[in-house]
């Protein structure tokens, strides 16, 4: 009996593709990658989600996010073709300090990375922006915003993240597609600018 994967031909790249960029998706816990990923792969995306448990109540602040039942704890991963010859792979880390290690080993070979943050608990950002700045990863920020929730301009979060003049900052809905696919054009931009 052959699995659906098996016989859509879409889960496999095209002959034409020249080029993979592998791009992290990082930002503190809870703040969307998973759903970014799930938003922007063309592919059905991997995911590592589980149901967290009571052992993970001390050391998962769910804080603004009471509603969170599930938590990755290896990575998500998703695919997206750019042109007939680039394709992105988009790699999610965990966001707990607890799975740091995983780090070291998916910041080899990153391109870049897009960070998510949440605009009510920035200061969760920082470890994360330490990490990406640690391993020397280009970055852009994307600032995960969602409706009814107060506000801060583009201006203030610069500030409150420190943030270099040259870093991008976008604006996107994790859930959205095209918000979603903006961040990762403002962060492809940077990185061709950087190179030229």
């Amino acid at each position: 009996m052959g699995s659906k994967l098996a016989l859509d031909d879409s889960v496999y790249l095209r002959d034409s593709v020249q080029t993979a960029a592998k791009i992290l998706v990082v930002g503190h816990f809870a703040v969307g990658k998973t759903t970014f990923i799930g938003t922007m792969s063309e592919i059905p995306p991997l995911r590592t989600e589980e149901v967290m448990t009571r052992a993970g109540e001390e050391v998962d602040d769910l804080k603004g996010t009471s509603t969170k039942t599930t938590t990755t704890v290896a990575m998500d991963f998703g695919r997206l073709t750019l042109s007939e010859k680039l394709v992105l792979y988009l790699f999610g880390t965990p966001g707990q300090q607890r799975f740091v290690q995983v780090w070291e080993d998916m910041s080899r070979g990153a391109l870049g990375a897009l960070v998510l943050v949440d605009p009510e608990r920035l200061e969760e950002s920082f470890p994360v922006m330490d990490l990406v700045e640690h391993y020397g990863i280009p970055y852009a920020i994307a600032v995960n915003r969602f409706v009814g929730r107060p506000d801060h301009s583009d201006d203030e979060i610069r500030e409150a993240l420190d943030l270099l003049p040259e870093t991008p900052l976008v604006n996107c809905d994790a859930r959205d597609q095209r918000s979603s696919a903006n961040a990762l054009i403002e962060l492809v931009r940077y990185l061709q600018s950087r190179l030229n």
